[in-house]
């Protein structure tokens, strides 16, 4: 699973990015408030990536999904993109933890019945 999240993390990371610097041409937001809102965004998208495997990891990536989505108020185009990453970070954490299943059932099975069986 942290695999899958953290690469759909890294993706927004970019995409938080440039959509600051679409933010950027309204005139009617201030440059410093864009850059702080994106920075603490961005900032947030990567220390997520350390987090995923933590109690609350996940809610919080789920939380900056919303955000992503609430975005496409200042740009239109981030309701769609904010759409997207949602429904990867969905995948990601659904196909994350069934892989993860896979693995564990897989190492069980490959290791010996017992302290006899070499």
């Amino acid at each position: 699973m942290r695999v899958l999240c953290s690469s759909t993390l890294i993706g927004e990371f970019f995409v938080i990015g440039f959509a600051g610097l679409v933010a950027m041409k309204d005139d009617t937001l201030e440059m410093s408030t864009v850059w702080w809102v994106c920075g603490i965004a961005m900032v947030l998208s990567v220390l997520l990536c350390g987090m995923i495997t933590r109690p609350g990891g996940v809610q919080l990536g789920w939380a900056l999904q919303a955000a992503l989505v609430a975005s496409g108020f200042v740009v239109p185009i981030m309701f769609f993109l904010g759409a997207v990453f949602a429904v990867l970070w969905w995948a990601s954490v659904h196909y994350g933890r069934r892989i993860d299943t896979i693995k564990a059932d897989w190492a069980a099975r490959q290791e010996p019945a017992g302290p006899d069986a070499a």
